[in-house]
């Protein structure tokens, strides 16, 4: 569906913003080569992902580096530039190594993993390695199903009592990769994990008044559901901004999966609460709890994410009133994006959306460009100057 154009987001300003952002891909494409930088930058420059115990530096672990080669498929559907092409193939490539190998796959984030890597090789080229990888990714992220409880654990080692029986709200992003799965094979088991798992969360990590949980805990072996708590937000009972997006974007993309109408509902209660919640230039704080007078970092990133949640929303609506609202809150959140959350010129960043932040009370990533802000950001001008776009998930 063509994603029309609102005051403000002009075709020029998307143009001017692309074009700035192809340069940095094609730099950072460059600088890296077949290796992956780290999460976030350092004073606005990507460092090489650091070596660990079984990984070189910039070698291929943790749950980021398929933003890198998302940002690849996607400078190459807007330009069909070899350079591109052949960088995402060589990425591709790695994936499938990485999950053949079994190296750091005991992560629920398999499905952005290979949903951005792997999936996009199959989809874009006819890649049959590329398929095949994505499979056994789909294979090992199945692994991670909790029964009663009916969901996929987030992070860690199954038999990690402090794991054990935890999701996250990021995980709704997680579950095309089962539909993509089931797509292409039949197997009933895949549709079935996803529609128990997101309607999990959306029974319980949505909250009564809109807001998201970051986590949550069932107990795995009768699945009663425990609690609510958060990893990167504020407080337990504050809403991270990041989280938040995710509902939007996993709600409206599990949805158009399963055809279920409490998720298209869950998908817009978070958006209104979101919407809500937005200081004056439409890019939120770090958590939603925090507004307008305050001195709290701005998460750029949760607004990149929101803004392809709301386009999603738009396409699923197709027509009328919440078509158009979505429309036009996801062209305003982008223009401020474009206009105050970018470098002044490619070269003055390796980022192509600044004022992220990964986890603050970590201290980690706050007030630099990350990867996903950078993808979600280049997928949200992707979506405005290619209507009709196909996307990954």
């Amino acid at each position: 569906m063509t994603t029309p154009l609102t005051p403000g987001t002009t075709e020029t300003s998307v143009d001017t913003a692309i074009a700035a952002a192809l340069q940095t891909v094609l730099r950072n494409s460059a600088t890296f080569g077949a290796g992956y930088p780290d999460d976030t930058t350092t004073d606005g420059r990507y460092l090489p992902r650091p070596a660990v115990t079984g990984f070189p530096l910039g070698g291929n672990r943790g749950w980021t580096t398929s933003f890198f080669s998302g940002m690849e498929w996607l400078a190459w559907e807007l330009t069909h530039t070899d350079a591109y092409r052949t960088a995402a193939l060589a990425h591709s490539a790695d994936f499938s190594r990485r999950v053949r190998a079994g190296e750091d796959l005991d992560t629920h984030d398999l499905g952005f993993l290979y949903s951005l890597s792997t999936v996009p090789a199959w989809r874009l080229l006819g890649d049959t390695e590329g398929r095949e990888a994505a499979l056994l990714a789909a294979d090992h992220l199945m692994l991670r199903l909790l029964e009663p409880a009916g969901i996929i654990q987030a992070w860690g080692d199954l038999s990690d009592p402090r794991q054990r029986g935890r999701t996250i709200v990021d995980s709704l992003m997680n579950m095309p990769l089962l539909t993509w799965a089931s797509e292409q094979t039949g197997d009933p088991r895949y549709p079935d994990a996803v529609r128990r798992h997101t309607a999990q969360l959306r029974e319980h990590i949505v909250r009564a008044d809109n807001s998201t949980f970051h986590t949550f805990y069932w107990d795995a072996e009768t699945g009663e559901a425990l609690r609510g708590a958060t990893e990167q937000g504020a407080f337990d009972d504050s809403c991270w901004a990041r989280g938040q997006a995710w509902g939007i974007y996993g709600f409206a993309l599990n949805y158009r999966a399963t055809g279920d109408p409490l998720l298209l509902d869950a998908a817009w209660r978070c958006a209104d609460y979101f919407l809500a919640h937005l200081p004056a230039d439409s890019v939120p704080f770090w958590d939603l709890v925090y507004n307008d007078g305050s001195d709290a970092p701005r998460d750029s990133s949760s607004a990149a994410i929101a803004v392809c949640g709301l386009l999603e929303l738009a396409d699923l609506e197709g027509a009328g009133e919440r078509a158009t609202r979505a429309t036009e809150a996801a062209h305003t959140m982008l223009a401020s994006l474009i206009e105050n959350y970018t470098p002044a010129t490619p070269e003055d960043s390796d980022a192509l959306l600044l004022h992220s932040v990964y986890d603050l009370p970590k201290n980690n990533g706050v007030d630099e460009g990350t990867l996903w802000g950078d993808y979600f950001y280049l997928e949200a001008l992707t979506r405005v100057a290619l209507p009709g776009w196909k996307s990954f998930w």
